[in-house]
């Protein structure tokens, strides 16, 4: 009998402790994304039609040049672990406290892979250039009428777990003579897939 209990109290010990070895390792992994501060430095995004953006002071772009949309949020990597970008998501109205996270299915899928170092910047970037495409009206119209957009962004750590999606605001500058592309950036919400929310 004292065995029996010493080898049960022995099994559940190192149950604990196997549980907290690998919650302190997903912890390692963990990326959570801000969008990127003022004093960041700027970042030079490319698109595949040779269009080029400079993002700075920590504020996004949503710009309309010969007919075709580009947007990019500069990011920064609060976290310790690598975040890889997975898709995206454009909001039609502003988001309530309430309000779910999308499905993944309707999420877009990049069209290269993005990465954002542990504790260090990069960006996320998307191209809408078919008028045909559901999101085009949208975003065009939101451009025009300098309007805000929300964007949500899926991301997880290199392992493809701990999948998390961060809810972006892009509002446009008042009275922006100089770049009125760059908009105002801030991040408002984060949802976890693969594990509780912390709220």
């Amino acid at each position: 009998m004292i065995l029996a209990i010493a080898t049960f109290s022995s099994t559940r010990s190192a149950n604990r402790a196997a549980r907290v070895s690998e919650q302190s390792l997903k912890v390692g992994l963990r990326p959570v994304l801000f969008n990127a501060r003022t004093q960041d430095l700027p970042q030079k995004v490319g698109y595949l039609d040779d269009h080029w953006l400079v993002l700075r002071d920590g504020l996004a772009a949503a710009q309309e040049f010969e007919g075709k949309l580009y947007l990019a949020i500069p990011l920064r990597n609060v976290a310790s672990g690598l975040a890889v970008l997975h898709g995206w998501h454009l909001r039609s109205e502003r988001p309530t406290p309430e309000t779910p996270p999308p499905p993944l299915g309707e999420f877009r899928r990049l069209g290269r892979d993005l990465y954002v170092p542990a504790g260090d910047i990069s960006f996320w970037q998307a191209a809408v250039r078919d008028r045909e495409d559901p999101l085009y009206p949208r975003v065009s119209e939101a451009i025009a009428t300098r309007t805000p957009l929300f964007i949500e962004i899926l991301y997880g750590d290199h392992e493809g777990g701990q999948r998390t999606i961060t809810l972006f605001h892009l509002n446009p500058r008042p009275a922006a003579d100089e770049d009125p592309w760059l908009w105002r950036c801030s991040t408002s919400r984060h949802w976890n897939l693969d594990r509780d929310d912390p709220r």
